[in-house]
């Protein structure tokens, strides 16, 4: 079982973040960067394959969206940045080497703010973020062999590093979390974990309490899960802590995390950064930027997540916890937005629409094993709006227009048409009412005694009957006056 960290130990974590960039071409060459469900290498080219003589030349388009994803993670994009060779001879790398970036990034010196479950918030610092190209990918067969697919390598790529700021696998976790948030918000990143399209190594180390000095770093390599993120550091600190409390020496080491049997696993030795042999790319000049074109970029952001969730509750008067809901995607903040808009038009209030969207909406979609983002295509703004209305104006009930959004959320139908169809206007003539509150109470004569006794809860059983006996179609309030009445004679 895992536990939490030793009060007597001080754990330190920092996250690697590696995002794909969603460009058109790979960083370095016009090969499509477009892989997901290619055939084995058949999305390379000269560049990507690295073979000899061939000139590698920078994608402009991957270099705009690192640097808008420097921007709303709070970064200065640097005005002058250098592209380097990192050498190291993993076979799912044709050159040899990495083209990236080292001493000079694009970006550097930003930071993202996370909520704790407790409503705290901590800021987490950014050290750099950089572009590189990805690697090939390797495929490992039952037999124990190992195939090369290359399609992956030279798709354009984003390192993003934390600051060691981080002290529980929660808080790495909630950082992961945020940074694909911001990525996915502004077009940059597809978000697609199980793809590899956002990967995340973890270091984190353990120290005595007391020691000014950290202890050796450990990296979990190529987490694609939050919660694997956070399993794997628990793991791991605990790993740690029981080795130096056996009087043992943490290695500075890279792990791979194993699900199944939860654990880390042990698979090399952790290379310093003069293992790589830096240096600069001598066929790419360094990269300079001018202050307008970096204006030009902080231009395109659309308004981010914190400040959008801050704007809901500001304006809109939503709950945080509402507020948070709406705003995990950017596609489900428009939506939201859009149906307050709509509902405005019959005086339909945005809690209405946060109740109709996360109550109804979320739950439909997690049912049907959908997206979120996928609430607009399920339920037009207009047909909550319709809904909302005929609610407020009581020609439905609140029973009935659940069914209602249901239907139209799988069908697509116009409520107010199903409606008119079917006969579901709500029944609010007490005339029209009476005869059924009478046949329910002679139909159950021990719930009556038991309200007569001093049961008043019994009556909820009673307008329950009531709403079976009209198809839900009894005005509920009216429903339980007329059974106080005839109870009460």
């Amino acid at each position: 079982m895992i536990r939490e960290a030793m009060p007597e130990y001080l754990t330190t974590i920092g996250l690697e973040i590696h995002a794909q960039v969603r460009t058109v071409s790979k960083m370095f060459d016009g090969c499509s960067a477009d892989y997901a469900g290619s055939p084995p290498n058949s999305r390379v080219s000269v560049v990507s394959l690295g073979l000899p003589g061939a000139l590698p030349v920078v994608n402009a388009r991957a270099i705009e969206y690192a640097a808008r994803s420097g921007l709303a993670l709070n970064c200065t994009v640097n005005t002058h940045s250098v592209f380097s060779r990192k050498s190291y001879p993993y076979p799912d790398l044709p050159k040899g080497f990495q083209i990236t970036q080292y001493d000079e990034p694009l970006c550097s010196d930003g930071w993202v703010e996370i909520r704790l479950p407790s409503g705290t918030t901590r800021r987490i610092g950014i050290e750099r973020l950089h572009i590189e190209e990805d690697t090939g990918r390797l495929v490992h067969a039952d037999d124990g062999s190992s195939l090369i697919d290359y399609n992956r390598s030279g798709v354009p790529l984003m390192e993003i590093v934390s600051r060691p700021d981080i002290s529980t696998p929660e808080e790495a976790r909630l950082t992961f979390e945020k940074i694909r948030q911001i990525l996915v918000w502004i077009g940059v990143n597809s978000g697609n974990l199980e793809e590899g399209a956002l990967r995340c190594d973890a270091n984190v180390s353990v120290r005595p309490l007391g020691q000014t000095s950290h202890g050796s770093k450990v990296e979990i390599k190529n987490i694609n899960s939050f919660r694997f993120v956070e399993r794997a550091l628990a793991f791991e600190i605990q790993r740690q802590i029981a080795v130096l409390e056996a009087g043992g020496v943490i290695p500075q080491e890279t792990r791979g995390w194993d699900e199944v049997r939860g654990e880390t696993v042990g698979q090399r030795s952790k290379e310093f950064a003069h293992d790589y042999r830096y240096f600069p790319e001598p066929d790419i000049p360094p990269l300079v930027l001018s202050s307008e074109w970096i204006a030009a970029r902080r231009a395109e952001l659309p308004e981010l997540p914190d400040a959008r969730r801050a704007r809901f509750e500001a304006v809109y008067m939503l709950s945080p916890q509402d507020a948070d809901l709406l705003t995990l995607e950017r596609a489900i903040a428009d939506y939201f937005e859009a149906a307050v808009a709509a509902a405005q038009g019959v005086g339909g209030t945005p809690k209405d629409v946060a109740n109709w969207v996360l109550n109804e909406g979320f739950r439909l979609l997690k049912e049907r094993s959908e997206p979120a983002g996928r609430i607009a295509e399920r339920m037009p703004v207009a047909h909550i709006a319709t809904l909302i209305d005929l609610v407020a104006k009581g020609s439905i009930n609140r029973g009935v227009a659940k069914q209602l959004f249901e239907e139209c959320f799988d069908s697509g139908a116009d409520p107010a048409q199903l409606v008119a169809e079917r006969g579901l206007t709500q029944i609010s003539d007490s005339d029209a009412l009476v005869a059924v509150a009478r046949e329910v109470i002679a139909a159950n004569p021990k719930v009556v005694a038991e309200y007569r006794g001093g049961k008043t809860s019994a009556i909820q059983f009673l307008v329950g009957q009531m709403m079976r006996a009209t198809r839900g179609q009894a005005n509920p309030q009216v429903a339980r006056a007329l059974l106080e009445a005839e109870l009460g004679a």
